[in-house]
Formats: structure tokens, C-alpha cells, sequence
């Protein structure tokens, strides 16, 4: 069935405002116009799109039906249509990134990516390491972990050691690990990094009754606050470290896992997507 895009647009905009009036403004046309278009396309399809009311208009049941897929095409040929703007193709990038990596590592970075690829519109959220690629749209997420999540390529990024950090009055109280076991010990939802880390010193884990955090960052400011001995990744807070509002009191480290850059295997890379790829493993390999 071959239907004018002027009735599917007309008829399209009338339902968004329940008003031929209000569509007539939107389109830059007469509301007669509006109206014998509407007429018009009830016609080709035999159907009553809309009740006519005193004050307005009402959708049939034959309308509710047709207006999501209108609104959801012209939503997306819209989107296509400004990638367009300055005459030139954008493409969008989605890329989810663990918050400790984003603000500690990906940031300082990204003037330089927007500098080398002005036509890619980078969205960038944090997330808590717990993410879905699909159901949220990513074209790529930055996890923490061993690389080994279901249906997804990944790429090794950076490793990142952890060691314990703290506010400078803390750090004053600290001379040996086992000193530790006086402190508030600050967790992730990760349960078993202070054990390990433990380990590696050459003490016992104490028992462990501090706060749980699921942000790496919210849990440095309850640090640098005072509120207790973190466990985080020293190279992601090197700003913090540098201008002591964080202290590291001991030098010893625990590796458990590393940073990496997933996508799901079912998705075909983009032209950006293989961009920002090859921009993020060249920047590591630096």
C-alpha cells in the first residue's frame, strides 16, 4: 500500500496534539489543509482515524494502534536526518565506563578524542560495573573483572593494583598492616579484596565491619573524609594522591581483575566504534 508521507505526517502530528489547529502550527500549513489530509488517509485505508469532538479531537482504536509506529519511524528518520547538520555525516558512540576508570583515567582523555574525531558524538555514562550492553543500548562498556562476561568480545585495558588509601590524620595511626585491624575498613560489593590483599601483606584478615560501597569513587571521599581505610586502585586517583587528599600508608598490592573494553558479539562495529577501539588501545599501549 503506497500512502503520501504529507497524510502519515499530518495525521501523526494531530494525534501527538489531539488538535488540527495545534498540527497546522507545527507544519507551517492551514488547518484545513491538516484536516483534509487526515480525510484523505482515512480514506486510503478505510478507517476512521479519529472521533471529532466539540473541543478537539479523540483517536480510535484504529488510531492508538497506527500512532507508535509513526511516531517511533519519523523519531528515528529525524535522527538519521541530524547526523546531517554542517554537511557533514555524525555518528553517535555509546560507551558506559566503570566510574573509577571514567574519572580517573577516561576524562583527562577526552578533549584529545573530540579533537581527533569532531563528526562522532560520544555519550558517555558511569556505571557500578553492572551494566547491560543490550537492553541499554551500548555500543561499548569499560568493566572491571577477569574479561569473561557472556556474549561479549573484550579487550584488556589496564590492570589496576589496589592498596589502601586514607585521609593524611589516618595515615598518621598507621605504621604496620596489622594496624589496620583498629581501622573502619571501607568495602566494595567485591567481598573478598581486603582478604586478598591481606593475604599478600602477611596478615589475617580481620573481621570486617565497615560500610559497603558500590561506586569506587564514592568510597574515596568517605576516605579522604576521614570515614575510614579504602581499598581502591592508586593509579585512578593519582590527582587525589598528588594533592594528599588521599595517603597511601602502605605499599603493598593486590592485583584482582583489570579494566577492559566489551562489546557484545552480536553487534556489527560502526566506523566510530572501531575509531574510539583503536583511539583507547593506542592510548593505553602509551
Amino acid at each position: 500500500m503506497h500512502l503520501p508521507l504529507n497524510a502519515l505526517r499530518a495525521f501523526e502530528t494531530s494525534a501527538r496534539h489531539l488538535s488540527f489547529t495545534k498540527a497546522a502550527i507545527e507544519l507551517n500549513v492551514t488547518q484545513t489543509a491538516v484536516s483534509q489530509q487526515v480525510k484523505n488517509l482515512e480514506s486510503r485505508l478505510g478507517v476512521v482515524l479519529f472521533r471529532r469532538l466539540p473541543r478537539g479531537l479523540a483517536l480510535t482504536d484504529e488510531g492508538l494502534a497506527l500512532l507508535p509506529v509513526l511516531a517511533d519511524s519519523f523519531g528515528r528518520i529525524g535522527a538519521v536526518l541530524g547526523q546531517f547538520e554542517d554537511g557533514r555525516f555524525r555518528e553517535s558512540l555509546t560507551v558506559a565506563a566503570v566510574g573509577t576508570f571514567a574519572v580517573g583515567w577516561l576524562m583527562p582523555r577526552l578533549d584529545a578524542w573530540r579533537r581527533q574525531h569532531p563528526f562522532v558524538d560520544l555519550r558517555l555514562f558511569t556505571n557500578n560495573n553492572r551494566v547491560d550492553l543490550a537492553g541499554e543500548g551500548l555500543d561499548f562498556a569499560v568493566r572491571f573483572g577477569d574479561g569473561a562476561w557472556h556474549g561479549t568480545e573484550a579487550d584488556p585495558l589496564l590492570e589496576a593494583p589496589l592498596s589502601p588509601v586514607c585521609a593524611p590524620a589516618v595515615a598518621e595511626r598507621l605504621h604496620h598492616p596489622a594496624d589496620l585491624a583498629r581501622e573502619t575498613l571501607l568495602r566494595s560489593y567485591r567481598a573478598d579484596e581486603w582478604a586478598h590483599w591481606f593475604a599478600a601483606a602477611g596478615r589475617p584478615c580481620p573481621l570486617l565491619r565497615g560500610p559497603v560501597f558500590d561506586s569506587s569513587t564514592t568510597m574515596a571521599a568517605a576516605a579522604a573524609a576521614g570515614a575510614g581505610v579504602a581499598l581502591l586502585p592508586p593509579a585512578m586517583f593519582a590527582t587525589d594522591l598528588a594533592d594528599a587528599r588521599l595517603v597511601r600508608p602502605f605499599a603493598h598490592e593486590v592485583v584482582t581483575g583489570r579494566y577492559w573494553l566489551t562489546r557484545l558479539k552480536s553487534k556489527r562495529p560502526t566506523p566510530a566504534m572501531r575509531d574510539f577501539r583503536d583511539w583507547l588501545l593506542a592510548e593505553v599501549a602509551a
